[in-house]
């Protein structure tokens, strides 16, 4: 049994579609898989059980990436196709079930609407696969008798950006509570991540560096021994709720009613005032400490 699985060019939405995908590997032990993705969320998949191949989308003009896809898959008989951006790709190939996301943004949370591909309710939440190998390199770097405490600093843009300077007061707050924690900062590959990230490495010189170097499963792995995950909207943000983490979603002006993060112990704040226009410099230390605070007490008991 064949199945083609064609999902986003952004991390987040990439992590936000592993849910459906999970469940489709569920409902159908044994299938072989083939993902289309961005360059960007390629690693993502590369443990995903019955993986046969990932067919890395650059975009290009006049929309020519979908045609190299297309010849990259017609030759295959597929019994199941997920078309997750919309394209009538899958119109062209030999398919039998075909399940296409239409009708591009819409108001909701984007998690719901994958799952009314699979009828699912409530929907399946975001899975991250990573080796035994990864795994224990995570163990040894991050060991069970170590609270270490994950911020995120970064975002694509500069709008979902909590200022730095409050990162440092929401560490301060966090260690003055728990004086045995140890940050670790988060961030992607990339000079201008690690320029955004930079600051907050240099006002905390304890801190983990944990950015840059590592595929997106070894930071899956590591992201799963983190205590606590604080961090902007982002892809990040994203794989910490996915991987189990305790995670905070900090939220200006992008949308949590669409965007807000999914996994078994996932939660968010959002500054005040209309949605997807608020300021992000109107969340306050106060309420970030406060819920980050809360969910370290609640997950250590």
């Amino acid at each position: 049994m064949h199945m083609l699985f064609i999902t986003a060019t952004r991390l987040g939405d990439a992590v936000i579609s592993t849910g459906i995908l999970a469940e489709l590997l569920r409902r159908h032990p044994g299938v072989r898989i083939t993902i289309a993705c961005g360059p960007v969320p390629a690693e993502l998949f590369s443990h995903v059980p019955g993986l046969e191949r990932i067919l890395i989308m650059e975009k290009q003009p006049y929309d020519l990436h979908w045609l190299k896809l297309w010849k990259a898959c017609v030759g295959q008989r597929w019994d199941i196709t997920v078309d997750l951006r919309g394209s009538a790709t899958t119109l062209l190939l030999r398919s039998g079930r075909r399940l296409i996301m239409r009708g591009g943004r819409r108001p909701g949370r984007r998690i719901e609407h994958l799952a009314a591909l699979l009828g699912q309710t409530p929907p399946p939440l975001p899975t991250l696969w990573s080796s035994e190998t990864e795994r224990a390199q995570a163990l040894a770097l991050i060991p069970p008798t170590q609270q270490v405490v994950a911020l995120g600093p970064t975002a694509n843009w500069t709008g979902k950006i909590w200022p730095v300077e409050r990162h440092i007061a929401l560490w301060q707050a966090i260690r003055a509570t728990y004086p045995q924690a140890r940050p670790a900062i988060f961030y992607g590959p990339g000079t201008q991540e690690a320029g955004l990230a930079r600051p907050l490495l240099d006002a905390l010189p304890d801190a983990l560096d944990m950015g840059g170097r590592f595929t997106l499963t070894q930071t899956a792995a590591l992201l799963a021994r983190c205590a606590l995950y604080v961090g902007n909207d982002s892809g990040l943000m994203h794989m910490a709720a996915a991987a189990g983490t305790p995670t905070l979603g900090l939220f200006g002006p992008s949308r949590a009613s669409e965007y807000a993060p999914a996994g078994p112990r996932a939660h968010w704040i959002a500054a005040p005032g209309p949605e997807g226009e608020a300021p992000i410099a109107g969340l306050s230390i106060e309420t970030v400490t406060s819920a980050a605070l809360a969910l370290l007490k609640e997950n250590a008991a």
